[in-house]
């Protein structure tokens, strides 16, 4: 069977034609070549249509391009090899396949390049083959020039082979030159791209920060929403509380009157009233007495404060303008450290401090300052509220009872 390409029994490369394994041969230093009955592969990308000599060729272009997909059009392509090399002259076949030397090949040597420039390539990081290719094949003259074409040229398969021309040739591709002026447009280009690049990378990485904005800004906004719907709740509850006492105080302040009413008419002598009236309406067991509130954390807490409010009341019930005074200061020592939860003076209370004893130590405040987090120190000197202590929804608990003792006429009667 016909030879179809030629191998390197050095290397096992396969070649189509006695010329490139003449210049293998000039490149390597390899001479031991015989022929094979296995053609030179010819995979052909379906996507961009370059062709692939071998298996690793195919992989390399995939890994650099992506492309996945090759049509093996190796049996079409595949010819016998020709051992017989043509003459200068043209005229025709002048060899043999045993090379009786009457047609020698020329002789392939490295172009010469500019040296300077060449160091400086190698100096960069570049290949002394990719600095000698884009030296000779770009015809630059400077450093941006070469440059330019080993950045056009980076995806090239030979772009790290050594280019060889024939002896005594000048060589040069003229038709791959670029003037200064058309060099310096192309870099001009190549920095235009990369910015437009970075920009549109930019502009994705900001919609993704303004994505996470949003993300965030819901969820914040969700917990605020939950937060104050327990609130509201919470508020519910508390109000609800309060009528419950109201109306219990006003029942007790009717049968007080009554039982009054009725012990008037047993000195006077007269007779007792119909019992149809507290008949029609006898005193029941007070269900209020059932606490039915939900174990809602302020709520225990409201109800020892109004136990301690009610305390200072029943204590100086002939005191009405001090009392209320006392709660007047409450109010405000605890407003300043809502207003102002930083504020390290809203924080600190000197307990010797006259008018404090006055309006509240000698009132019995200091218990509800210290259900509102409040602390004395190790000397005994101060009341304090650690930072890390202050509860805002403690605080604004504490507020509204004090609020509601200051506007209820009922607050502490009984």
């Amino acid at each position: 069977m016909a030879g179809l390409s030629l191998q390197c029994g050095d290397c096992k490369v396969q070649f189509r034609t006695v010329e490139e394994a003449q210049e293998h041969a000039e490149l390597t230093g390899h001479a031991n070549f015989e022929e094979s009955t296995e053609p030179v592969l010819n995979l052909v990308c379906n996507t961009c249509g370059k062709p692939c000599r071998t298996k690793t060729e195919s992989d390399l272009h995939t890994r650099r391009t992506g492309h996945t997909e090759f049509s093996d059009k190796t049996a079409e392509t595949a010819k016998p090899v020709v051992l017989e090399i043509k003459s200068d002259s043209g005229a025709g076949p002048s060899g043999s396949r045993s090379g009786d030397g009457s047609s020698k090949p020329p002789e392939m040597v490295v172009p010469e390049v500019n040296k300077e420039l060449l160091a400086e390539l190698e100096g960069m990081g570049f290949s002394t083959a990719r600095a000698t290719r884009s030296l000779h094949f770009s015809g630059a003259d400077n450093i941006e020039g070469a440059v330019n074409w080993i950045v056009e040229h980076e995806g090239d398969e030979n772009i790290d082979e050594m280019p060889m021309v024939p002896a005594g040739t000048s060589g040069g591709a003229v038709a791959s030159m670029l003037t200064p002026e058309e060099a310096k447009a192309k870099a001009q280009e190549l920095r235009e791209r990369a910015k437009k690049k970075k920009e549109e990378e930019e502009k994705r990485m900001e919609r993704e920060r303004e994505k996470e904005r949003i993300r965030v800004g819901r969820e914040m906004q969700e917990a605020r929403r939950i937060e104050e719907e327990n609130e509201r709740k919470r508020i519910m509850i508390l109000r609800k509380a309060e009528k419950e006492e109201e109306k219990r105080a006003r029942e007790k302040i009717r049968q007080k009157l009554e039982e009054d009413k009725a012990e008037r008419r047993r000195k006077l002598g007269l007779p007792p009233e119909e019992p149809h009236a507290a008949a029609s309406a006898p005193p029941q067991p007070p269900k209020e007495e059932k606490k039915s509130f939900l174990p809602i954390k302020p709520a225990t807490k409201a109800e020892q404060m109004r136990t301690c409010l009610r305390n200072i009341k029943q204590t100086h019930k002939d005191e009405d303008e001090k009392v209320k005074k006392t709660f007047q200061t409450l109010l405000t020592y605890l407003g300043n450290v809502v207003k102002a939860p930083d504020e390290e003076k809203f924080r600190k209370i000197r307990l010797t401090n006259a008018t404090f004893q006055d309006r509240v130590g000698n009132m019995g405040g200091v218990p509800f300052l210290e259900l509102c987090g409040f602390e004395k120190d190790g000397s005994g000197e101060f009341l304090s509220l650690p930072r890390e202590k202050v509860d805002m929804i403690i605080l604004n608990t504490a507020g509204a009872e004090i609020n509601s003792a200051l506007v209820n006429p009922f607050f502490g009667v009984l």
